[in-house]
């Protein structure tokens, strides 16, 4: 999988340390966070998504070739967080269908590799006919 890079809010930073040395997301074969969404093929959503932002976040997902995955990372993407207010998307799942939420605020980079890791089985466990 090659995700698109879509951090949004401080979410971003700990996708961006789920890269490093340290936590080295290359184990999976993800060395390279897309900036095309035609090169992706897994959206990980990082931060809270403005209502303003969330037609370009749809934009971004259509352009995804099938099959298309998507992680909502952090408790603002999954749910709104503290932010519960008229800007803010209660969810990144009123635009998009997600596949896997990671649970946090923000969460740790430990918790992206859990998410993505499940995402692994579960994409493991479908069948080729699902994806059309």
């Amino acid at each position: 999988m090659w995700p698109l890079l879509s951090g949004l809010a401080c979410c971003a930073i700990e996708m961006m340390s789920a890269q490093s040395a340290h936590y080295d997301m290359s184990r999976f074969g993800m060395e390279l966070m897309r900036a095309s969404p035609r090169q992706s093929d897994l959206m990980i959503v990082a931060g809270r998504v403005t209502r303003k932002m969330a037609p370009v976040l749809r934009r971004l997902y259509d352009q995804l070739p099938d099959p298309k995955w998507v992680i909502s990372m952090g408790d603002c993407a999954s749910c709104g967080g503290v932010f519960n207010n008229y800007a803010t998307l209660q969810g990144v799942d009123e635009i998009m269908p997600v596949d896997v939420y990671v649970a946090g605020c923000p969460p740790r980079p430990e918790g992206l590799i859990h998410g993505i890791l499940t995402l692994h089985n579960k994409v493991e466990s479908e069948q080729i006919t699902k994806w059309k």
